[in-house]
């Protein structure tokens, strides 16, 4: 448990990716999805991909390995919750 809490207490010290990120940009993310019509009211933190904590402002991605997304953003590798 010990090794699970530490990379948990990890990913929340990651920086933010920024939307000038070659990986960010080449899948159209954004820290606001309002601004984006793609987004069809989608958002990171309704997404399969998002590990960020409920009500969380930002969090996790497992498309930006050691970075954060904010919790309102989207970008187009957007995936439904199962």
């Amino acid at each position: 448990m010990g090794a699970l809490a530490s990379t948990s207490l990890r990913a929340e010290e990651d920086p933010l990716i920024a939307e000038n990120d070659p990986v960010a940009k080449a899948v159209k993310y954004v820290e606001d999805a309002t601004k984006v019509k793609e987004s069809e009211g989608n958002r990171c933190d309704t997404c399969s991909l998002y590990t960020g904590k409920d009500g969380a402002s930002q969090g996790g991605c497992q498309i930006f390995k050691g970075k954060q997304v904010k919790a309102a953003g989207w970008c187009a590798s957007w995936a439904p919750q199962m």
